[in-house]
């Protein structure tokens, strides 16, 4: 069984993983939500451009012309970029079945610690069952028994005596016995 200090450690666990669980449902929705997809196409384009030059010459000498003619062809190439925009999502099925899956396990753990807030009481058998382990480890230590009931013990070691009970939430309580000195007349052994 838990003990008080488990229990608190449990329920701060519980609260931490529905906490994880809901801030892993709610980045899942921002992320399918919030997303568009971007695609980008390089397309090379070239062109060529064809010039002809015509250089015309005359002189004076009869019947003398002299006639250039040149063609340069320059070719260009450049890349056109062109960006295009979708609003639609790709998030795959899987992510979708774990994100349902760790919120309804998220719910279901709050929903069962919630629920056991109520029933802290214990059993009378767990408890006798609880008493009996922590007797059993005081007594490994040195300890004796001297008295028993269903919920309480008294222990004693040399002159120190200790009662234990369990309570209805199955805590141990251990607290020192004070033995009372004996009477002025009482015998004592030396």
């Amino acid at each position: 069984m838990w003990r008080r200090g488990d229990r608190r450690s449990m329920k701060k666990l519980l609260a931490l993983t529905a906490l994880f669980g809901a801030g892993l449902c709610l980045a899942g929705v921002v992320v399918s939500v919030g997303s568009a997809d971007t695609t980008t196409e390089t397309v090379p384009t070239t062109s060529t451009l064809v010039e002809t030059t015509t250089v015309e010459q005359t002189t004076t000498e009869p019947a003398t012309t002299v006639v250039t003619t040149s063609t340069v062809t320059p070719t260009t190439s450049a890349q056109t970029t062109a960006l295009s925009e979708s609003s639609g999502t790709n998030t795959p099925s899987w992510v979708w079945v774990v994100i349902a899956v760790l919120g309804a396990a998220s719910i279901g753990l709050l929903v069962a610690l919630l629920a056991r807030r109520g029933g802290g009481a214990m059993s009378e058998a767990d408890r006798q069952h609880r008493l009996q382990g922590a007797i059993e480890s005081w007594t490994a230590q040195g300890w004796a028994l001297l008295s028993e009931t269903a919920d309480t013990a008294v222990l004693h070691s040399g002159n120190e005596q200790m009662t234990m009970s369990v309570d209805a939430d199955g805590r141990i309580n251990t607290r020192p016995l004070t033995r009372q000195p004996p009477p002025p007349d009482w015998p004592t052994s030396r």
